[in-house]
């Protein structure tokens, strides 16, 4: 069966060769709607609450990511309130993978290095349940502003969202992080039956272009690994080239580096890396433990996967000099810091009343002009480095007010704030409220006095209010508005 996306020449002939009699088959498969994918925020409900309320049918796991299902393209989610309240992120299942594998714990320092628009991100961010850090990174300005819009909708709040080259990254952060995420600029030849203009940028940049940046990308990676930290390499490109050449360049220069098998990934339907072929420099009998997602092998588009470790927790050489050490503010020390914050800031203080985590020993908290941040502990100096975001923003203070942010009301949880209004999903007020207009509430549906008021939906917050007695006047931020 032919496949109506016209390949260009010589990629056909190179995935003939790679594939031999699997080629058809692959060919076949071009011609199928591609898989759409859900996974849900478990920063927010759980995997089985999720189940329970999910607003559109689940045809089945993603067998990879044990948050992740397959819907049907019609359905929609992106439609939904629970999507305006972060309860979910809409991801192709294959993508899913690096984030799945990578052993992320609650409390590690977690780099993102490549993040935007941000499925991994958030996906490596939930799986911190707002511990340890959490650095998410993108070289361009207009992609990192999208990749803040979704961390922030997903209610990350101890994060670091920079806007910088690896290099520069690799010179403050040297021997930081426990684990780098690195989904690198590729070709795309995964995404030719999902988007024909990848297609068309493949033909004007092809691996070669994209080889030289991958190999710096993880150069600088290394550099910034702590020893027996973990390391996970992907693409969407099949090409040798931006796969197992990098990898095995990497092992080369970094002896202390190993590709760890994941145990399931055969059962998954993904096929092993490449050992020996023209392209690598140095043949690796572990290169066998890379993975190669085919779109006719399995449900999702091509990628490719490596996990890479450290492997020996004691050795300082090879990757950096000696890892840099940086005090860790004590939480009891970072509350002390932030009382006296407090004082200082009057009508913010006044606000926090309203707040009933322990939020003071998170972060400090610190002003940028109007701004009020909760930074995250233990950073390196960050002077000369972009960022968009430092840390959770809270809000900022106009003319003696205080007024709190849209990513305050995501970070916060319905019970750690005084006064709520619920609305049940279905309720039309809901559409209402994230279109911006006015809305009206009952007693019975209140919990808390006038003021500022946080809005959720069946639980779930959405932004804020201004509520006097049965009106909420809108508070939710203008660009994120229903359309």
């Amino acid at each position: 069966m032919a496949a109506k996306i016209e390949l260009p020449l010589s990629y056909k002939e190179r995935m003939e060769s790679m594939l031999g009699n699997d080629f058809p088959a692959y060919l076949a498969c071009l011609d199928r709607e591609p898989n759409h994918g859900i996974r849900v925020n478990t920063a927010k409900l759980s995997v089985e609450e999720f189940e329970r309320i999910t607003p559109v049918p689940l045809t089945k796991k993603v067998p990879w990511c044990d948050r992740g299902w397959y819907y049907q393209k019609e359905d929609k989610p992106a439609k939904h309130p629970y999507y305006f309240a972060g309860l979910y992120y809409l991801q192709e299942p294959s993508a899913m993978t690096p984030a799945a594998i990578l052993p992320i714990e609650p409390g590690d320092k977690v780099l993102d290095l490549c993040a935007a628009p941000g499925g991994k991100s958030t996906q490596a961010g939930s799986r911190l349940a707002g511990e340890g850090l959490l650095v998410s990174n993108d070289v361009s300005n207009s992609r990192a502003k999208a990749l803040l819009k979704n961390i922030e909708l997903f209610g990350i709040g101890n994060v670091l969202l920079t806007n910088e080259f690896s290099q520069k990254l690799a010179t403050r952060f040297q021997g930081f992080f426990d684990k780098i995420l690195i989904d690198a600029p590729c070709s795309g030849e995964g995404m030719f039956r999902r988007d024909g203009a990848v297609m068309k940028a493949w033909e004007r940049n092809g691996p070669d272009y994209f080889y030289g940046i991958q190999k710096e990308i993880v150069r600088d990676a290394v550099t910034m690994l702590k020893p027996g930290g973990y390391i996970l390499y992907s693409t969407c490109t099949f090409s040798v080239l931006e796969d197992e050449c990098v990898i095995s360049g990497l092992l080369h220069e970094f002896p202390q580096l190993e590709v760890v098998k994941v145990p399931d990934s055969e059962s998954w339907g993904f096929v092993p890396g490449f050992t020996e072929h023209e392209e690598i420099p140095y043949p690796d009998p572990s290169l066998k433990n890379c993975m190669r997602l085919y779109p006719h092998k399995m449900d999702g588009e091509g990628h490719f996967v490596a996990l890479i470790h450290w492997k020996d927790d004691g050795d300082e050489g090879g990757g950096h000099t000696k890892p840099q050490k940086y005090e860790q503010a004590e939480g009891i020390s970072a509350e002390k810091d932030n009382l006296r914050f407090l004082d200082k800031n009057p009508d913010f203080a006044e606000f926090t009343k309203l707040i009933s985590s322990d939020f003071l020993k998170k972060g400090l908290l610190a002003c940028q002009e109007t701004r009020i941040y909760l930074r995250p502990l233990g950073l390196p100096n960050l002077t000369g480095l972009r960022y968009l975001r430092n840390g959770l923003l809270m809000g900022e203070l106009k003319k003696n007010r205080f007024e709190p942010s849209q990513a305050l009301a995501m970070y916060l949880k319905k019970d750690e704030f005084a006064n709520t209004v619920s609305f049940a999903a279905d309720d039309a007020r809901v559409v209402k409220y994230l279109k911006g207009e006015t809305v009206d509430c009952i007693e019975a549906e209140v919990r808390g006095g006038d003021g500022w008021c946080l809005i959720c939906v069946d639980g779930h917050p959405l932004g804020f209010a201004k509520r006097s007695r049965d009106t909420l006047k809108n508070k939710y931020f203008a660009p994120w508005r229903w359309l």
